[in-house]
């Protein structure tokens, strides 16, 4: 039977996006088919459907989400009274539910429905959905006594209403005392209270949002400069000096048109980082002219400059009220939804009272998740060479909201948070030299940025290297500029224990990125080479490939020992591992050299390791898809199942992954390193953000492995 999961609120303001988007994050790490279903919507697009469609992947129309519209809703329960109105409503649920393994219900939101008792209307339908509850309660500028009171209220007003209650969250909560009295107010109740506390970022509305708010026309600005937050406004109406006295971090200057100084002013302190402003927003219907707006595009390139009719006056006043939402089209918000939800509420405890029964089949996003919670569960420290790159900055971002790791990020620490600031991302880096409060970091996970020219580590890291290189001839002075280099400075941080792991290529290549490793870090004792594996998240299930990123033409030896180091890593991210040597021909059927290769390399596999499941030679469909199998290899343990397929080179693995990745849509985790004796991990220069964050999980997984292998060897 569909399990699902009402999300309701008891009144408005309660930011229950946010809940509805981390509940969706819970289903979504549980099961394949997970369904949305509103009860009652207000006529246009749905913002929360479309965000929660375009961020799971979902195939599900707006239409077939939706039960009836608030007008249609209340004509029909005015007419025939709430019964006739929650049989229609019932019946549009499970047409729903009958095609999904959970659904979330997106209760109804208080504003303008029209609809008497809506309250006791959401208790109603969730009772005979046969959802469970989960009510949100606002505690913006709640007092303790306050929020102690509405979630009791919420927990009695649903609960005497026969509804099953898994949880009540207070949120948008300010007052830290208030949040304290909700915690300790759950420790009576039946069920558990989370509390989430008010995020700036959430509430603050993008440039874009305003613009579409205020229909103001776009002089400047590109894409990431649209998507900053506006935290603060900014009335320009004083002499440039004062004006710029009163600039603040992410803030909007509104300013008459007519005042070019302040606009120069305004966009020349950002330049500057003295400090990043979100943009500027012209009021009066005036523009300055062609020159001024052509110094302004290059003073700070990518700042919005927008510009409205209406008055300073009239214009503040239309943005005192507005705030931010989640869009699909602000997927950074997103990101920082989930980070507040995981941060502050028991995922644990919350996805067992929720009591979905978890798929068997493992879909791309329930790998993706997998890695994101296994990298939480014991946090390491990650350097990221490639701290100015804007992937890898939206990423840091991402990971840091998301609680993942700790991380570092090389560059001249000027550039680094300048471009941060550019790109309307808020890290908080701290630098090399900054003290960190322990208490801050004790929940939460820190970025620093650090300068390889200038750090006081190039010294000893120079000795470091002079001595691991002299018997190539590496004098103390070659040292001094070799570690400089971001990619070698990254790599000796790893190996002196100042990182757990280090992740590039984004902008680097993957001789950039490896050689330092080879020659500082160095491979396992037990691997004969360094080779890489990519995770392949095809729809139904995940499969390991080895080796389609470093070694060009590996002998039968070499290939042993790729799949040996494969089967491993594929054990290490929970996929059991059942080795396919890869050919052109199956079983006995074909000789030569190439062939040759694949057989003795799968029986020095079966000699070294016997407890591992290997066949090979085999062609790819005979190692996949069970029909085949049962032509080719009948009986084998491995042909038609196979989870970890060896490529017999590089030219094959690497054109085999990309056909792959793009003819069947698969997403591919890699190329993940394996051999070194500490994790580093390539990218591609393709790399998505989603990309980076996953190599980052996984090299976090990696590092948390390496330490317990040191505890229990």
């Amino acid at each position: 039977m569909t399990r699902s999961v009402y999300v309701t609120g008891i009144g408005r303001g309660d930011g229950r996006q946010v809940i509805e988007l981390g509940v969706m994050e819970l289903l979504t790490r549980q099961v394949d088919r997970v369904g949305v279903f509103r009860p009652l919507a207000h006529p246009g697009p749905d913002p929360v459907f479309e965000l929660l469609r375009g961020r799971y992947r979902l195939s599900q129309s707006r239409e077939d989400a939706r039960g009836m519209a608030y007008a249609e809703a209340a004509a029909l329960q005015a007419e025939h009274g709430m019964d006739e109105l929650v049989t229609a409503l019932v019946e549009r649920y499970h047409n729903v539910a009958r095609d999904y393994e959970a659904v979330l219900v997106l209760g109804t939101d208080y504003a303008d429905t029209q609809l008497p008792a809506e309250l006791t209307l959401n208790a109603r339908l969730a009772n005979e959905f046969g959802s469970v509850v989960l009510p949100v309660v606002a505690g913006l500028d709640q007092s303790a006594e306050s929020v102690v009171a509405e979630v009791r209220n919420a927990h009695h007003a649903f609960t005497s209403l026969g509804c099953e209650v898994i949880a009540t969250i207070a949120n948008r909560v300010r007052d830290s005392h208030a949040a304290a009295a909700a915690r300790e107010l759950g420790t009576h109740l039946p069920e558990p209270v989370y509390v989430l506390p008010e995020e700036p970022a959430l509430s603050a509305p993008t440039v874009t949002q305003i613009a579409e708010a205020l229909d103001a026309e776009v002089l400047l600005g590109d894409r990431t400069g649209l998507a900053r937050d506006v935290r603060d406004f900014v009335i320009g109406g004083a002499m440039l000096p004062t004006f710029l006295t009163a600039l603040r971090e992410h803030s909007l200057v509104v300013t008459p048109g007519d005042r070019a100084d302040l606009v120069v002013g305004a966009l020349a302190a950002h330049s500057a980082g003295a400090p990043p402003i979100a943009g500027v927003l012209l009021t009066l219907g005036e523009h300055p002219g062609a020159e001024t707006m052509a110094l302004a595009a290059r003073l700070a390139p990518g700042t919005p400059v927008l510009s409205v009719p209406g008055g300073t006056f009239h214009t503040a006043a239309e943005l005192s009220g507005l705030e931010g939402k989640l869009t699909a089209a602000t997927p950074r918000k997103a990101e920082i939804a989930l980070g507040l939800f995981e941060t502050h509420v028991d995922t644990a405890q919350l996805t067992e009272r929720l009591s979905v029964v978890r798929s068997e089949r493992v879909t791309p996003m329930m790998f993706e998740h997998e890695l994101i919670e296994r990298s939480r569960s014991g946090r390491r420290h990650v350097v990221l060479p490639e701290g100015t790159e804007e992937r890898v900055l939206r990423a840091a971002e991402v990971l840091l909201r998301r609680n993942v790791c700790d991380l570092t990020l090389l560059g001249e620490e000027g550039a680094v948070r300048k471009r941060a600031a550019d790109l309307g991302i808020d890290l908080r880096l701290h630098g090399a030299a900054d003290a960190i409060d322990p208490a801050a970091t004790a929940t939460a996970c820190v970025a620093r940025v650090v300068d390889p020219q200038t750090s006081p580590l190039r010294e000893r890291f120079a000795e470091l290297y002079a001595r691991l290189r002299a018997h190539k001839g590496v004098t103390y002075e070659l040292a001094w500029d070799v570690v400089s280099d971001v990619s070698y400075f990254g790599t000796l941080m790893v190996q002196e224990g100042l990182a757990d792991g280090m992740v590039s290529g984004a902008v680097h290549s993957t001789a950039a990125t490896i050689r330092p490793a080879f020659e500082v870090i160095k491979t396992k004792p037990d691997a004969a080479i360094v080779s890489s594996v990519f995770f392949m998240c095809l729809a139904d299930k995940v499969l390991v490939y080895g080796d389609c990123a470093v070694n060009p033409d590996p002998d039968a030896e070499q290939l042993a020992d790729i799949a040996i180091q494969s089967a491993t890593t594929a054990a290490q991210f929970g996929v059991e591992p059942r080795i396919a040597m890869l050919s052109y021909s199956t079983g006995t059927s074909g000789s030569g050299a190439d062939v040759d290769k694949v057989r003795a390399a799968t029986e020095l596999v079966r000699r070294r390791r016997p407890d591992l499941l290997v066949e090979g030679p085999i062609q790819y469909d005979a190692a996949v898809e069970p029909s085949v199998a049962a032509t080719k290899l009948p009986g084998s343990e491995v042909a038609g199942q196979a989870t970890v397929l060896v490529f017999p080179d590089l030219n094959t693995g690497n054109n085999t992954y990309k056909a792959v990745q793009r003819s069947a849509g698969a997403i591919a985790v890699g190329p993940v390193l394996q051999g070194l004796r500490k994790p580093v991990n390539d990218l591609s220069r393709g790399a998505l953000v989603q990309d980076i964050v996953n190599t980052v999980a996984i090299t976090a997984i990696q590092a948390q492995r390496q330490t317990q292998q040191k505890v229990n060897p």
